[in-house]
C-alpha cells in the first residue's frame, strides 16, 4: 500500500491508493499515529478507494476521536460503493462525507 500524505501549514491530506483490507488498514494507522499530532484538519481524499474492510473503518473511527479533540475531519471523493459501507454502518452519521 502506498499512502500520499501532503501537508501544508496544520492541515494533512491522506490519500490512499489501494483497498484498504486490514493489512493496509493496519499500515495506515501505523503511518498516521507518526504524522497526525499537530494537525489541525485531516482530509481522507478516498478517489482511489474501491473497497474497505471493518478494520479500515476502525482506523477512520481512531482518526475521528483524535480530530474531534485537535481540530476537523473530513472525507473526501467517496464512491457509491463506499458511501454504502457508511450508511450500512452509521458511519455516514459519524464522519463529514464530502462525496
Amino acid at each position: 500500500m502506498t499512502m500520499q500524505k501532503d501537508t501544508t501549514g496544520k492541515v494533512l491530506t491522506v490519500t490512499p491508493d489501494s483497498q484498504l483490507d486490514t493489512i493496509v488498514a493496519r499500515e495506515m494507522e501505523g503511518e498516521l499515529r507518526t504524522v497526525i499530532e499537530g494537525v489541525t484538519e485531516l482530509i481522507f481524499d478516498f478517489s482511489q478507494v474501491e473497497y474497505m474492510t471493518s478494520a479500515a473503518l476502525r482506523v477512520l473511527h481512531s482518526a475521528h476521536k483524535v480530530m474531534k479533540k485537535q481540530g476537523s475531519m473530513v472525507v473526501r471523493h467517496v464512491n457509491p460503493e463506499v458511501m454504502e459501507i457508511f450508511e450500512v454502518t452509521g458511519f455516514v452519521d459519524m464522519l463529514n462525507i464530502e462525496a
